[in-house]
């Protein structure tokens, strides 16, 4: 040890967690004259380094966790979203996406695909909670909308079909989840123990291109009001509140349907938006996001996606609480 080659003596220890081994710690020094200990370290310093081997240990183990983990979630993640967002002709789109975990699942999805005849159709989405169950919920609810939308079912048809897929899907869980424990020599479940019903907020459309503007059907379960922008800068809501999907059995849906003229705009957006806060406030009290869409007249569809996004950033001093998406559609 040291520049000269000086004897000294070290100490070693295994460093494992979880019953793998993952290395090996050692620590050493010079042999000084008047060293205590048959190792040449003092009994308490000997003590405090196996201490700081198992505490190593643990933190390694759980890095490496950790890393794997956010490997496997960001995989899942590609997976739930589309990989290309489709081009509607006579349509300009823009979007914002910014899950708050990057490594993570978030709650928050949206798709834009088309549908055949002439039919393109977007979703805009937000599951409760977040990580593995809100993947379960959008790996189910994705491809249902495609499916069903590809079927030629309308709208309203559409989200009353995934309510009730959201159900049962939850009612089978629960029924799965009791079968095990009572297996594994638990007790039974009670109702309303088991897994709970899994909430999913979505806005969901139909656009229909046509000489001179775009035909579009929507409607909101539960979600944040789409805003329709004109070009002279009124801003008004083009749907109506209605229940989340997953809540009550055989919800009944309905849609609206109005038409996009030329340089009409059409933000959807999740709550990570409106309920962007700053202190007590948030984004859209006062009807902020609606002010906020009308000092956007005048931009294309990625202007007004970028401008929302920097006044949702730019609201409170620290970075967003929770994930952000928005999707701008505007007719040409």
């Amino acid at each position: 040890l040291g520049p000269d080659g000086t004897h000294g003596t070290a100490l070693a220890y295994r460093l494992v967690a979880g019953g793998r081994p993952l290395g090996t710690l050692v620590i050493g020094r010079a042999d000084t004259p008047g060293a205590l200990g048959p190792t040449g370290f003092p009994d308490e310093i000997t003590g405090l380094v196996e201490d700081l081997s198992r505490r190593v240990a643990l933190a390694i183990g759980a890095a490496r966790q950790y890393a794997r983990q956010a490997t496997i979630s960001a995989v899942l993640q590609r997976g739930l979203l589309p990989g290309a967002v489709a081009e509607i002709p006579g349509v300009r789109s823009a979007l914002v996406y910014e899950p708050r975990d990057k490594g993570g699942p978030s709650g928050d999805f949206y798709d834009l695909f088309p549908a055949g005849d002439g039919r393109w159709c977007f979703a805009v989405g937000d599951v409760q909670g977040k990580g593995p169950e809100a993947a379960v919920v959008i790996g189910l609810a994705r491809p249902w909308l495609r499916l069903l939308a590809r079927e030629q079912y309308g709208v309203p048809d559409v989200l009353d079909r995934l309510n009730q897929l959201l159900l049962d899907d939850a009612t089978e869980a629960a029924d799965a989840a009791a079968r095990a424990l009572v297996a594994a020599g638990g007790p039974p479940v009670a109702p309303g123990d088991g897994p709970q019903t899994r909430f999913l907020s979505l806005l969901y459309g139909e656009l229909a291109p046509f000489d001179g503007g775009v035909r579009c059907t929507l409607a909101s379960a539960g979600h944040p009001l789409p805003l329709l922008l004109g070009p002279d800068g009124t801003v008004s809501a083009v749907a109506c509140p209605q229940t989340l999907l997953g809540v009550v059995e055989d919800a009944t849906y309905v849609s609206e349907t109005f038409e996009l003229r030329s340089g009409d705009t059409l933000l959807c957006v999740t709550d990570g938006i409106t309920e962007r806060r700053s202190g007590s406030r948030q984004f859209d009290d006062g009807d902020g996001l609606a002010a906020a869409l009308a000092g956007c007249a005048g931009l294309d569809a990625e202007l007004v996606a970028e401008r929302i996004r920097r006044l949702v950033h730019e609201f409170g001093p620290r970075p967003p609480e929770d994930d952000l998406a928005l999707l701008v559609l505007q007719a040409e």
